[in-house]
């Protein structure tokens, strides 16, 4: 009786973390640059006897992030880029380079571009973008140049996707590159537009009410089960 109450818990426990995924999809459904994640379940088979009897419990612990390309939305901000199909944006942060979609940036006291987190943008060699004071109007090609009055100043870097094993996202919209990434060799980068999140808030709702249904029915199970082992021991007290 043991073993029942052991593969609900184990499901009930993959079943809170997809709650916990899902609630934080739908928080960041209007966050630019999000990306939807999604919960990967497995199955653990556990040895119960010599005679090769097994107990099937789920595992819920991988988490996989979709990569697929969000809505662009126009904004007409000078700083506003986002990238059309494939490729990152690189800022740089406290804890290293990270790659990022999120395309809203600034220009600082410095004269560098950063985003609202005070991240700096990087260019094609991994180096902070400063735009020189007193510039005309600033364009911004599809290939991420930046120009000012017709002369060019600086090019944004876009660079390649990395396989998906070795790319970790590390919260928020950021991701982590486990090895070295490639400048794109022919990006598409729109000024004036922002990539929105990803998130489909409708799926993500009803996601959500599928998952908490799940989760009473499994809490269902657990009461009818303590309250069976209950009756079975004050029956055998008796």
């Amino acid at each position: 009786m043991d073993n029942a109450i052991y593969a609900a818990l184990t499901r009930q426990s993959g079943l809170m973390n997809e709650m916990r995924v899902v609630a934080n999809n739908v928080a960041n459904a209007n966050t630019t640059g999000f990306r939807r994640e999604g919960v990967i379940f497995s199955e653990h088979l556990s040895a119960l006897d010599r005679r090769g009897d097994t107990l099937s419990m789920a595992n819920a612990r991988g988490r996989l992030v979709d990569l697929s390309q969000a809505t662009l939305s126009q904004t007409n901000g000078t700083f506003d880029v986002a990238i059309e199909g494939e490729g990152f944006f690189m800022v740089q942060t406290p804890e290293g380079n990270r790659l990022t979609r999120a395309g809203a940036y600034m220009v600082s006291d410095e004269g560098e571009l950063m985003n609202a987190e005070g991240h700096r943008l990087l260019d094609e060699g991994q180096a902070p973008i400063a735009i020189p004071g007193g510039t005309g109007s600033i364009a911004i090609g599809a290939d991420g140049t930046i120009s000012a009055a017709g002369q060019p100043i600086a090019q944004i870097g876009v660079f390649a996707e990395p396989p998906r094993e070795e790319l970790t996202w590390t919260g928020g919209t950021l991701f982590v590159p486990q090895g070295e990434v490639e400048p794109m060799e022919n990006p598409r980068v729109r000024q004036g537009f922002l990539e929105e999140s990803n998130v489909n808030p409708i799926h993500e709702i009803s996601r959500m009410i599928e998952v908490q249904r799940a989760y009473e029915l499994g809490q269902s199970f657990l009461d009818r089960e303590d309250q069976r082992i209950r009756n079975v021991i004050s029956s055998m007290s008796r």
